[in-house]
């Protein structure tokens, strides 16, 4: 029997969250063989939701995403005028 994990992730960065949403899920296009089922959405906030048969892909997965997402927010707090 196989198991299933699943995560679910909201971001709200008030004004900088559209611009961290392009930075992230331009990664998450162009990563085809990316071993996760990882979905990407943009209302107000940004939900990532992310699945994978294997608890560490989905760990590993989870874990870049959320750097990525922190790299994203300094990259844009550090040319705040």
């Amino acid at each position: 029997m196989m198991s299933s994990f699943n995560a679910k992730i909201t971001i709200d960065a008030k004004e900088k969250t559209k611009a961290i949403f392009d930075s992230i899920n331009t990664d998450n296009e162009f990563y085809p063989e990316n071993p996760t089922k990882t979905h990407m959405a943009l209302n107000e906030k940004i939900t990532i939701s992310i699945e994978s048969n294997h608890m560490p892909h989905l760990r590993a997965n989870l874990n870049s995403t959320l750097r990525l997402i922190q790299a994203s927010y300094d990259s844009i707090e550090s040319v705040k005028i």
